[in-house]
């Protein structure tokens, strides 16, 4: 028992996005596990955090991802477990977002998490062991009305999530995809810079409805509990989904329901039709 302890104290974990919402508990729930956890922000003088290091990392950035990896393998010797969790979101139409505000959200959301992904990676082929854990969100299963290119970036993060998990599990690296409904966190939802007069009225509805189910949703603790039951568990599954309420039928209302019913709770739900 005690070596299994020991073996446990040497895990290095880094998590993406560590000064708050689901990085944060994370953090500080596999501290307290015994795990050696290091934290990124892309301000971490004005987020700080007790309990373990939070470096500065903008995911956007080759150099910074390059940084950041660098500073934890010369500090910690290895990094066994890497958490993308970084992410934002865009509120409005989808015709609403410009190029460059669909570029921003995903440099952040998908790019971002290829930077990290690949920096760690050449790490763990050595040592022939590692857990890579992103996380996506049931919006990426069904996409969601006035966030949609939030939905998009995690549809996208979900199947590259599945296609590096078929090439890397031979090599000893675990790839598991996070996939949570609506979540108490203060993630930053920035509106679109354009607005069109055709989406009014539907466009705040929507909104109203985000609002509510997120201040109304799952608690940040169950999503934590679920990432350390993952790199805990030697044979872990492709996709966990945590849920509360009526969002536990979102997985299998995708699997099982045509799309036309899947289509019509959806637009009822975010009161589309006024």
């Amino acid at each position: 028992m005690l070596e299994a302890r020991n073996l446990l104290m040497t895990k290095t974990v880094l998590i993406t996005g560590a000064s708050r919402g689901i990085g944060l508990t994370t953090a500080c729930l596999l501290v307290e596990q015994g795990y050696k956890v290091w934290g990124t922000s892309r301000h971490p003088d004005l987020n700080p955090v007790s309990g373990f290091d939070l470096l500065p990392l903008d995911v956007r950035n080759d150099d910074s991802v390059k940084t950041c990896v660098e500073t934890v393998l010369e500090r910690a010797g290895h990094i066994d477990v890497l958490i993308n969790n970084a992410g934002v979101s865009l509120g409005g139409a989808v015709e609403e977002a410009s190029l460059d505000e669909a570029h921003q959200l995903f440099e952040t959301n998908f790019f971002g998490v290829i930077r990290m992904t690949n920096a760690v990676l050449p790490h763990m082929r050595r040592a022939g062991r590692g857990y890579i854990l992103n996380i996506g969100s049931l919006a990426g299963l069904v996409g969601v009305p006035y966030i949609g290119l939030y939905a998009a970036a995690k549809h996208a993060l979900a199947g590259y999530t599945a296609s590096l998990r078929y090439e890397l599990k031979s090599l000893g690296i675990q790839v598991v995809l996070i996939e949570p409904g609506d979540a108490r966190t203060a993630i930053t939802n920035f509106p679109t810079a354009t607005q069109i007069a055709d989406y009014d009225g539907a466009r705040e509805r929507a909104q109203s409805t985000h609002e509510f189910n997120v201040n109304n949703g799952l608690q940040i603790e169950p999503i934590a509990y679920t990432i350390l039951k993952v790199i805990e568990s030697t044979h872990p599954r492709l996709r966990y989904s945590v849920t509360a309420g009526e969002q536990f039928w979102v997985p299998w209302m995708r699997r099982l329901l045509p799309e036309w019913l899947i289509e019509r709770i959806i637009r009822n739900a975010f009161k589309l039709d006024g």
